[in-house]
């Protein structure tokens, strides 16, 4: 990064140190979920210094920031451990308001998702239509100045914490299933509308269903031209797709799997870094954040005046699920280790303590494996990839 930069890395370092909420920062690092009230206050303290839609350019209320300034942020966020933005507001929804919706809709939506004053979740995936999205059967029917909402929404991300969500509607049945989707908003406290937790295997509540019957929901809410929500979607998973990176946050990991790796029992017992398959591991996986940061870099370059990163973010999507899965693998392998060396009179107190890490290690390496799912799976970026970027 440019030297110039340095004074701005120091004013978001300083922030995160000094004046965002240190209490959240400390319940985040602690593994500890955050409450609707957590989540808001974390984003209207970086709402109040216009740093939490980082990329949405000036006209629309954005920081203004140039593509450096967007990635030593990310960074610096990443590397105080503090909570993640909330993508679905800022990240997704937003640039399809500024750039699709009605002078009413911008004014309704836009400035309290930038201040982080409300929270958005997102309608794509149904029990029937996770990987072929365009299959949905959900409906939303006009009924003079309204659509009328049945069907199931599932995986809806943080929904617990959301004041709107926006979605998927089939408003026509046309011969080719992509025709006839909409892109509709709608109240998460709506009547009709009911929330269904899904506990994940670790016991956290992240995901969700989400129900609607016969819910009323002014005509007003759609966004852009009825019967186009197909276009508008892939508009928006260009930016989900990019999103995915969070080089920072990988290159943490990583500095933090070689500090425990370096760690050596109190008689010189040998440090796992010195195992050599070990360290080839970890070294490959370095490389690889490199690899994914350039193609990252690369990608947004290309991306004028706030527009979508397109078909290229199916690259940076399976790249930041390998890498993502390649790096916790090695919280295993340090697990393994803790779990021998845990019997052996002669490991020092350090090597006890880094034992600590395993169960976050193993939650975080399980997380990981849904990221070839999630977000379109890894399988359909390949197919993207070959006929949109390749044309083959």
């Amino acid at each position: 990064m440019a030297p110039e930069l340095s004074p701005f890395r120091e004013e978001v370092r300083h922030f995160f140190e000094t004046d965002y909420p240190q209490d959240l920062r400390e319940k985040t690092q602690r593994g500890e979920s955050l409450s609707t009230e957590d989540v808001r206050r974390s984003e209207m303290a970086l709402g109040a210094r216009n740093w939490l839609a980082t990329a949405w350019p000036t006209e629309h209320g954005g920081p203004g920031w140039d593509l450096q300034q967007q990635y030593v942020f990310d960074e610096e966020l990443e590397r105080a451990g503090v909570p993640t933005v909330t993508p679905m507001g800022v990240i997704y929804v937003g640039p399809i308001i500024y750039t699709f919706a009605d002078a009413a809709q911008k004014e309704r939506w836009l400035t309290p998702t930038r201040l982080g004053e409300i929270g958005w979740a997102q309608g794509y995936s149904e029990p029937e239509s996770g990987s072929d999205l365009a299959s949905l059967q959900f409906s939303a029917k006009r009924d003079g100045d309204n659509y009328i909402l049945n069907g199931t929404k599932i995986w809806t991300s943080a929904a617990q914490h959301a004041d709107w969500i926006f979605l998927l509607a089939r408003t026509s049945q046309e011969d080719r299933k992509q025709a006839g989707i909409s892109f509709i908003c709608c109240e998460m406290d709506r009547p009709g509308v009911t929330l269904h937790p899904i506990i994940t295997i670790d016991g956290k509540h992240a995901l969700n269903s989400v129900t609607f019957k016969n819910v009323v929901v002014p005509a007003a809410y759609l966004i852009g031209e009825e019967g186009k929500g197909w276009s508008y979607s892939q508009y928006l998973l260009g930016f989900e797709r990019t999103s995915y990176a969070r080089i920072g946050g990988k290159r943490k990991q990583l500095r933090h799997i070689r500090q425990i790796a370096q760690a050596e029992g109190a008689d010189g017992n040998r440090r796992v870094i010195d195992d050599e398959l070990f360290a080839g591991k970890l070294t490959a996986a370095e490389i690889a954040v490199d690899e994914l940061e350039m193609t990252v870099l690369r990608v947004l370059s290309a991306v004028k005046d706030g527009g979508s990163p397109g078909k290229e973010a199916s690259i940076i999507k399976i790249l930041a699920t390998e890498t993502a899965q390649q790096i916790t693998t090695l919280y295993l392998d340090l697990a393994a280790q803790a779990g021998i060396r845990r019997f052996d009179d002669s490991v020092s107190p350090d090597w006890l303590s880094a034992g600590q890490f395993s169960a976050p290690g193993v939650a975080s390496y399980f997380g990981t494996r849904a990221q070839s799912i999630y977000g379109g799976t890894n399988e359909i970026q390949k197919n993207i990839i070959a006929r949109r970027v390749l044309e083959l």
